[in-house]
């Protein structure tokens, strides 16, 4: 599997240009030095199941560099990339560390939230979906796609098992409603003005101190941000989380999240089936 990975991200490199369109349909990638070439993989698949235009927008984990800058430029022509600095300059603004201490020891500390800070504390208070980089589309994404033509509530995936990290009773007696079961974030689609950071601050630091730290956090946020209103739930049957041997070798559906032991399979033969495909 290693062997594998490695391969992948060597192969990267050759992997011809895809143009980012201004006015698209944006979609937002949390990536940098350790994961670009999976955001890559993830956004060649795209490309190559739909003929929509989208506006590729990366948002630096803390490790982009001028030659992972450059590189963004010439794989991804024309897509916005979001800095380090901007970053922080939102973070002041929005998040002030004085205020949301919790939300700052955490971030430093468990990367996944800043699929959430850095996001969503971009000036544009409007809806947005992040895909997670692990994932490659098989047939066009027309759920999602319709979806990003005319957001109305969020969107999520379907997890193949509740993995939240924390016990259901207490995420809902915090959020103070019911929490919609087994929702996963690799595509995630929120409105940034819906987020009430002083409860997110709130959350983290409860959850934490009843029931420890959990790699899970930034899903059960989401979940408890999402409770029970009403969302566009992308089919788990097509949008498959943690994709069988079968299912990968037979192509099935049209988006697989590449997770737990369907890793091994992502890395050792799922890229180089896109690849020849």
């Amino acid at each position: 599997m290693l062997s594998g990975r490695a391969m992948m991200e060597k192969r990267s490199v050759d992997l011809p240009p895809v143009a980012s369109t201004t006015g698209g349909l944006p979609v937002y990638f949390l990536t940098g030095k350790h994961y670009l070439y999976q955001t890559l993989y993830c956004i060649q698949s795209l490309a190559k199941v739909s003929a929509a235009k989208f506006q590729f927008i990366l948002v630096d984990d803390g490790t982009f560099d001028n030659e992972l800058i450059y590189r963004i430029t010439t794989q991804l022509p024309g897509a916005t990339i979001i800095s380090a600095d901007v970053i922080a300059s939102n973070l002041a603004k929005v998040l002030p560390a004085d205020a949301y201490p919790y939300i700052h020891q955490k971030r430093e500390v468990y990367p996944h939230l800043k699929k959430l800070t850095d996001v969503h504390t971009l000036p544009d208070n409007n809806w947005k979906v992040v895909l997670d980089s692990d994932m490659l589309f098989w047939n066009e994404p027309l759920e999602l796609i319709n979806w990003l033509n005319a957001p109305t509530q969020p969107l999520h995936m379907i997890d193949c098992v509740e993995a939240y990290g924390y016990s259901k009773q207490l995420m809902e007696r915090l959020c103070g409603c019911p929490v919609t079961p087994l929702i996963n974030v690799g595509a995630i689609g929120l409105k940034s003005q819906n987020i009430h950071w002083a409860k997110l601050e709130e959350w983290i630091k409860v959850l934490e101190e009843q029931e420890g730290a959990s790699y899970y956090l930034e899903q059960a946020l989401t979940a408890m941000l999402i409770g029970d209103a009403d969302a566009t739930v992308l089919p788990g049957k097509t949008y498959i989380v943690n994709p069988g041997a079968e299912t990968i070798k037979d192509k099935k559906g049209i988006l697989h999240h590449y997770v737990d032991l369907s890793k091994q399979h992502y890395f050792k033969t799922a890229w180089q089936e896109f690849v020849k495909w």
